[in-house]
């Protein structure tokens, strides 16, 4: 009896000291990353590891900021308890019942949010991905009211201050983005951008773009120097009308988006880059596909973040960037080059060196922890601490 009184209490210390956190946190706004590097954990295949080994692998190349596509339950139980910060994915397909219920919203974040605070550091929800200036116009009305439904819900559950929520766009969302300055959203989406970016300023949350030089190489090689997408040796673009010289595509296409911001009154909105990154094989006609060229990409990519910078435009706002992707994926339809993007193999070998390790040292990486996250979370192996030495005493 009194042994388990004693982890009755150990259970209520560690809810404790998370609304202590919580409610220490409510001063601020939910941010969803820390640092500047972070990874999509993509699983649409069928030989990828469990992810308990995907875990292994994160933390023994300290990859702290991790996003994931949907709300699988066993990605969120293998992430309880390893400091790493979660980002949960709504899929598109969930908009509608989202958008048209507050009820269902709560049911939904109760059940695959709440439910696994605090152990699990879930710091943000991606509602939907690319929806706007996507094929399904129906999820274009559908988004705001699914981003105010899932934000009430967190609002609701006092979680609003510690996950943030988000949406990210492709460039099909822009009219125009070259040269930077000129970056302009679509008119026709203006009707739905507008609300949304209202919200989000309102909230706190950033632009969150997914920006792939790769893409833009691919569509106009002739015109385009692979080496100013590639973050090379290049004399790159000067833009006219701001003055400002850029060296990489990357900066370009985000500050092309702060443009945008710019001109329809939120300019002070910050970017994140969701994702990016470069394939590693494509098809015949994919020659830019090359595991060189996407061993460039993301290992000056790597070095670009390690300066702790801005943009040309935006040289004081920190630039971060969540990668694409943690594995090859070969259950993806479409091109060669969709089922290429991975930094890591099925197996959790490298699929080339930017400085990483893979599985194969995961022995001595148990004992890691990613990189920071013991600072930000010393109050819970404080209150673990006590509550252990409650547990125990004689």
């Amino acid at each position: 009896m009194v042994f388990e009184g004693r982890i009755r209490l150990c259970w209520v210390l560690f809810r404790v000291v998370f609304l202590i956190i919580v409610a220490v946190a409510a001063s601020f706004r939910a941010n969803a990353f820390t640092g500047t590097y972070g990874i999509n954990y993509g699983r649409i295949a069928d030989n990828i590891p469990s992810p308990d080994k995907v875990v292994e692998l994160l933390r023994a190349d300290k990859i702290k900021n991790v996003r994931i596509f949907d709300f699988d339950h066993s990605v969120l139980e293998a992430f309880s308890g390893t400091g790493l910060e979660l980002v949960v994915g709504l899929p598109n397909g969930y908009l509608s019942n989202m958008s048209s219920s507050p009820a269902n919203a709560l049911d939904w974040v109760k059940q695959n949010i709440v439910a696994f605070l605090p152990a699990t550091h879930i710091v943000g929800i991606a509602v939907g991905n690319e929806v706007l200036g996507g094929s399904d116009q129906e999820l274009w009305g559908d988004l705001y009211g699914a981003v105010t439904n899932i934000y009430n819900a967190t609002k609701q559950l006092n979680i609003d201050s510690i996950v943030q929520i988000s949406t990210s766009h492709s460039s099909a969302v822009f009219n125009d983005s070259y040269p930077p300055s000129s970056g302009t959203f679509s008119s026709n989406l203006m009707q739905y951008m507008k609300p949304l970016l209202k919200f989000f300023s309102q909230i706190g949350s950033p632009f969150c773009l997914n920006a792939y030089p790769f893409l833009a190489y691919m569509s106009d090689p002739d015109n385009i120097d692979i080496n100013y997408a590639l973050f090379q040796n290049t004399s790159g673009i000067y833009d006219n009308v701001t003055g400002l010289h850029y060296d990489n595509m990357l900066d370009a296409q985000i500050d092309a988006a702060y443009a945008a911001l710019e001109d329809v009154g939120f300019g002070k909105m910050e970017v994140i880059i969701t994702e990016t990154g470069w394939a590693s094989r494509g098809d015949q006609d994919e020659a830019a596909a090359t595991v060189e060229n996407a061993r460039t990409y993301n290992y000056n990519l790597r070095k670009r973040l390690a300066l702790r910078k801005g943009t040309p435009l935006r040289p004081k706002i920190l630039l971060r960037v969540y990668v694409f992707a943690l594995f090859n994926e070969d259950d993806k339809s479409g091109p060669t080059s969709e089922r290429n993007f991975g930094l890591f193999e099925p197996n959790g070998s490298i699929v080339y060196n930017i400085g990483f390790k893979g599985l194969q040292s995961s022995a001595s990486a148990k004992g890691q922890g990613a990189d920071g996250w013991e600072r930000r979370y010393s109050s819970s192996w404080l209150a673990c601490a006590l509550a252990l030495f409650l547990l125990f005493r004689p």
